[in-house]
């Protein structure tokens, strides 16, 4: 093990990747969910050793192929990668025992092998943006990782599936080509790629460059927007979030806008805000403005889907502002605030998916006028989802309640008073949405076209409820979320300029 120790950060890329390839060879989709099954419980045991490394030893640098930084590429793991690494690997672990009966159901049998080698190639590519410290070499994992979600997405049985994969491909181009320009501006600048060496080099350029640093800064930003799903570059995501198999739909949401947060984040701070001051600039007013717009217009949508799918995507792009509102605030608590809700969110939005997940397997739909008091005949499904939504409001004792409180305090750090109002207001919207599922699911009549409905299978339900009890549990011990949230943020406004 100690041999194999010093290897970890590659070991974290490899490993999905050599299995994706792998699944892609095998003809039976249950032989693929096992190879799956066991690749993807490796990964969280890596992170957590990353993540643990990085906490007590300081940021780990390894270079690939034995060529050193900044001319070789570089994977580097501090407090904020590290966390993002445990993130998605815990997610990927945690719901993959769903997977067997939801693909089977969802997915035609000679597709699903393929289905298992996508599933992990998109891992592997978010897993490699995360990790990466070369601003090109997470252009390439990004490309990966999208490569992969299109496919996800295609598979859904719906074929409305193929215009949002189709969708989803354009415009994550357009992103893809707005990023790589960036980085391009960047290249002409300093002539590294290396993060940190672009950083170390942005400084003494600033002066003489800046019209050229802005170009990029602003490039990049637009592509990760996209990448995102930030307000209005969200289009993409209800039709992606709707049509795909209930699994991408729910694994999606609680890595892949995350690990392109991450990105932000990291460019924000790390690259640009250590040789300019990024708050002295517009950008943290128009990420402001578009955060706050997401947090109203997009739980107000919610408000009046019906399907209950393209809700919780509305939902995600107004919980999307809560986290980049934190990264507009740019202070200790708001940042902090912003981190942990990448985390608490991606517990509690994953929880909702597999729950309409498990409700689609048993009933063959989502829409909310067809669940009539199906609360009755699922109750633990449901009690879930009533769980995880209420955690999404920001109720005391969720998660969620973690995440506005910090934002709140970073608002008034501020002096900005109204913020907070704004903050509470919006998340009384959420509560209408969540509210008017609770209220069809438990105190309506139980109609009569599902009777025979229970809960799923212990393999579907246990990660749904596993997660909602952590939508519980990461509400009164904070120290794995905002704890090592606020160490994170810590570190990032200690290098801005």
């Amino acid at each position: 093990m100690s041999a194999l120790s010093p290897h970890l950060p590659i070991l974290q890329i490899i490993i999905p990747l050599i299995g994706a390839f792998l699944a892609g060879f095998l003809r039976r989709g249950s032989v693929a969910f096992a190879l799956t099954l066991v690749v993807i419980w490796i990964m969280p045991f890596i992170a957590g050793a990353l993540l643990w490394q990085a906490l007590t030893s300081g940021p780990i640098s390894y270079a690939l192929g034995g060529w050193a930084p900044p001319w070789g590429i570089e994977y580097r793991v501090d407090v904020l990668n590290g966390f993002v690494l445990f993130l998605v690997s815990a997610v990927g672990a945690v719901i993959i025992p769903f997977a067997r009966r939801s693909v089977a159901f969802e997915i035609e049998p000679g597709r699903q092998a393929w289905f298992y080698s996508m599933y992990l190639l998109c891992l592997s590519g978010l897993l490699g943006i995360t990790i990466t410290g070369d601003a090109f070499n997470a252009f390439v994992f990004l490309e990966i990782s999208s490569l992969a979600t299109y496919v996800l997405i295609a598979l859904g049985h719906d074929r409305r599936a193929l215009l949002a994969a189709f969708q989803y491909l354009i415009l994550g181009t357009i992103g893809a080509t707005f990023y790589v320009i960036g980085v391009g501006f960047i290249y002409l600048v300093t002539g590294t790629l290396n993060m940190a060496d672009i950083a170390d080099r942005l400084g003494p350029a600033a002066a003489d460059q800046s019209r050229a640093i802005f170009a990029g800064l602003a490039f990049v930003t637009v592509g990760i927007s996209l990448k995102l799903a930030l307000f209005p570059l969200h289009v993409w995501l209800p039709n992606a979030y709707a049509y795909a198999p209930s699994l991408v739909t729910a694994f999606l949401a609680g890595t892949a806008t995350k690990v392109a947060i991450y990105l932000l984040v990291r460019f924000f701070f790390s690259v640009f805000g250590v040789a300019i001051d990024f708050r002295a600039l517009p950008v943290t007013e128009v990420l402001l403005a578009l955060s706050i717009a997401a947090m109203f217009i997009a739980s107000i949508i919610a408000v009046f889907e019906n399907d209950l799918k393209r809700m919780l995507a509305y939902s995600s792009v107004a919980q999307i502002g809560y986290i980049t509102l934190g990264i507009a605030l740019a202070n200790q608590a708001g940042l902090t605030g912003g981190l942990v809700h990448l985390f608490n969110h991606a517990v509690m939005k994953t929880a909702l998916f597999l729950s309409l997940g498990a409700v689609f397997f048993r009933l063959g739909t989502v829409r909310l006028d067809q669940l009539a008091g199906l609360g009755r005949k699922m109750p633990l499904t449901m009690l879930a989802f009533a769980v995880a939504g209420f955690g999404l409001v920001g109720t005391p004792g969720t998660a969620g309640f973690i995440s506005k409180w910090y934002l709140a305090i970073g608002a008034l750090d501020r002096g900005w008073w109204w913020l907070v109002l704004l903050i509470v207001a919006s998340s009384l919207i959420a509560l209408v949405y969540i509210g008017r599922v609770v209220e069809v699911v438990w105190f309506r009549p139980t109609s009569p076209t599902f009777e025979g409905a229970t809960d799923p299978p212990l393999s579907m339900l246990l990660p749904i409820l596993v997660l909602a009890a952590a939508t519980i549990y990461f509400g009164f011990n904070t120290e794995l979320s905002a704890n090592i949230a606020a160490t994170a943020a810590k570190t990032l406004l200690g290098g801005l300029k």
